[in-house]
């Protein structure tokens, strides 16, 4: 059987690095290019971070792509997650015998995203992490581009309007609001938004996760360290962080790239149209859900709303075997 072919963009922070582990795991997956964006940390530092995954991982024969280092507009670096990622995104436990910036390729994240996808054309399916910066430069630069993606799957956004960033915005969406309209009005390919609300609830039991970094393996190693920061934070800071978070561990990018993997990870989605608020004092970057078709949009949306937990689970052990 012929493998998924994935090509994935990134803001590098610890939920990334668990989210390329669990790909890298799937035997049923070849991961064509990583691409790099601001986000998490700066683009610098999410580039040394996936170099970092694919080390311990042993496929640092996977190509690195540098991509954008702020939004289309605004100010660059106006929201990061140091508090939550550490200042470099991998929880600040830096590896003296990590690979050099030099080990990325010198192709720019975006003229690789348009190459593969013609090479590819109808076969990649494109995962998206991080804000939609390299993706909405990519379309800006050839329309067609959505046209050869397979299909994509995306964590950001929100469903029921609560933020983690500001008052009605998640981070990856907040980050780039002008860059996450763009790609949700473009792409017309079958596309699958986890949002904030749904990765909180459905969380994993802190008791399964001490248990999956717990492994005796490098892999898990290597997780324990850099998610301990993170780990911190949320103990200290949960009750301030609303009724969902805290209540088990989320790993938010793992949601959007286990259904990459297998979409029947997928249970249960509400299918409509979405696009995102751009102008409003409270509500920018707020992804926008068209239940009654008042948008008049062709194209709908699987945003998730239940997973099979089980498949999930083992997901995530694999990463870390």
């Amino acid at each position: 059987m012929s493998k998924k072919l994935l090509l994935v963009d990134v803001d590098c922070g610890v939920d990334d690095a668990q989210a390329l582990m669990m790909a890298l795991a799937a035997p049923e997956v070849e991961i064509l290019g990583i691409t790099c964006c601001h986000g998490n940390t700066l683009v610098d530092h999410v580039c040394g971070n996936v170099l970092r995954v694919l080390q311990v991982c042993d496929r640092l024969q996977i190509p690195v792509y540098r991509g954008a280092s702020g939004p289309l507009l605004g100010e660059a670096h106006s929201i990061n997650a140091s508090h939550y990622h550490g200042k470099d995104g991998l929880g600040d436990v830096p590896d003296p015998a990590a690979p050099g910036l030099d080990c990325l390729q010198k192709e720019h994240a975006v003229l690789a995203m348009l190459r593969i996808a013609n090479e590819y054309s109808g076969q990649v399916s494109l995962v998206a992490t991080g804000p939609l910066t390299n993706l909405a430069l990519a379309v800006n630069m050839d329309p067609t581009f959505p046209q050869k993606i397979k299909s994509l799957f995306i964590m950001g956004g929100n469903m029921e309007s609560r933020g983690n960033t500001t008052v009605c915005g998640e981070f990856n969406f907040a980050c780039d609001p002008e860059a996450a309209y763009i790609v949700l009005n473009a792409f017309e390919c079958p596309t699958y938004i986890a949002t904030w609300e749904f990765t909180c609830q459905n969380c994993l039991s802190w008791a399964f996760h001490k248990e999956c970094i717990h492994q005796d393996t490098k892999k898990a190693e290597f997780m324990r360290k850099i998610y301990a920061h993170a780990a911190e934070f949320t103990e200290r800071c949960s009750d301030d962080l609303g009724e969902d978070w805290g209540k088990g561990f989320v790993s938010c990018d793992s949601y959007a790239m286990a259904a990459a993997i297998d979409e029947s990870f997928v249970t249960n989605a509400m299918t409509c149209a979405v696009s995102v608020e751009l102008s409003g004092t409270y509500t920018r970057g707020m992804m926008v859900l068209d239940t009654i078709g008042k948008l008049n949009k062709k194209q709908k949306a699987s945003v998730m709303t239940k997973c099979d937990m089980e498949k999930f689970k083992r997901f995530m052990m694999a990463a870390l075997k």
